[in-house]
């Protein structure tokens, strides 16, 4: 079992690719490699392959949060399910992984929503994608600071708020204002509960 992220940066054509690209390729190599897991195509749209679905939605967190640090922002579909055909590039493969995912991203424009997911089991999908709206309602609207932030964080998971602030270059009151902002404590209990609850799926 497998899960593919489906993915194009919205109003790309707003900020010059040199700005963004070099670091999307850097947030993606963190995950996988090209063209086997991952491919940027199209100018601004992509796909990666995450292969322990349990971490699809923090690795979804993770490119959003640094996306908006450039003052960009994503649409995500994730498709859960296996691979039936394996090639040398992502875009080749195929599976019902892959096509629940296309089909979602298909979706998403006229849904005006950023981030969705797709498993077999209806009931479970409707709950999460539910939870991601609601989350959208603020993450959508992350501005540079807590953008920036959420990005550090979700790249050192151990380090407490003072180192987080030494990256940051802010003290920890700063630290925590912007986690407050960021409402980041409610994005991990919803990446937490998600993890819990895929495990439970037969995708």
């Amino acid at each position: 079992m497998t899960s593919i992220i489906t993915a194009d940066i919205i109003n790309s054509q707003k900020r010059s690719p040199s700005i963004w690209m070099d670091g999307l390729k850097k947030v993606l190599n963190r995950f996988g490699t090209t063209p086997k897991q991952w491919e940027i195509y199209r100018g601004d749209e992509f796909q990666l392959e995450v292969n322990n679905p349990e971490d699809s939605l923090l690795v979804a967190f993770h490119i959003k949060a640094y996306l908006k640090t450039v003052q960009l922002d994503v649409r995500i579909s994730i498709g859960f399910g296996d691979k039936t055909y394996v090639a040398d590039t992502i875009s080749e493969n195929n599976g019902s992984a892959f096509v629940r995912s296309g089909l979602l991203f298909d979706t998403l424009k006229q849904q005006k929503n950023n981030l969705a997911i797709q498993t077999s089991d209806a009931a479970f999908d409707e709950e999460i994608n539910l939870m991601l709206r609601l989350a959208m309602t603020f993450m959508d609207s992350w501005l540079v600071q807590s953008s920036e932030f959420a990005l550090v964080t979700l790249e050192n998971p151990t380090l407490s708020q003072e180192e987080i602030g030494l990256l940051l270059h802010i003290n920890q009151a700063a630290v925590s204002r912007r986690r407050t902002r960021a409402k980041f404590d409610l994005v991990m209990d919803l990446e937490r509960y998600f993890r819990k609850k895929i495990k439970t799926i037969d995708l």
